[in-house]
């Protein structure tokens, strides 16, 4: 005769095999999502570009960031972490890569979305690289699900170009 720790142990390895099948279909099931993000970054101002007293050169930049990052978003996302860096070589590194701006995008209702800001992180090169640089605006997002792995993606917008002079 099977005692009732027998069963109950039973019972819960039963329950735990069909909550890790439930969460293994769930994880697979985000595969069939196709997602379709837009963005634009548009850099609309260069507020300053200096050469600071230590070597290095700075830039402070206005943006215009909008983008549609709801497709993103399916009943497995918790939320997505997204990010605009500015993308450049210099002859020591093939890519240098600076955090402009960044957030955490907790619901599909919020998005999309469009702001106006100055880069909320400085643009600092180590070195006097950044004068008449050619660079790209990249939206990077990593889409953090409720279950399963991560997964992350970015959209490049060419075509930039610093100053040549100080400002």
């Amino acid at each position: 005769m099977h005692s009732i720790g027998y069963r109950a142990n039973a019972l819960l390895t039963f329950g735990v095999t069909i909550l890790a099948l439930i969460c293994a279909i769930v994880s697979y099931s985000d595969n069939f999502n196709s997602p379709s993000p837009t963005s634009q970054v548009q850099v609309l101002n260069i507020n300053w570009f200096q050469k600071k007293p230590d070597g290095d050169d700075e830039v402070s930049l206005t943006l215009n960031i909008s983008a549609n990052l709801q497709s993103l978003f399916t009943w497995n996302t918790k939320q997505v972490f997204a990010f605009v860096a500015a993308e450049y070589e210099t002859p020591k590194n093939a890519l240098n890569q600076v955090s402009l701006w960044d957030s955490i995008i907790p619901s599909k209702e919020k998005a999309k979305f469009w702001i106006h800001i100055s880069n909320k992180y400085r643009f600092v090169d180590q070195g006097s690289n950044l004068r008449g640089k050619d660079f790209n605006l990249t939206l990077h997002w990593h889409v953090m699900p409720k279950i399963g792995k991560m997964s992350a993606d970015k959209i490049v917008m060419s075509g930039y170009r610093l100053p040549a002079d100080y400002r």
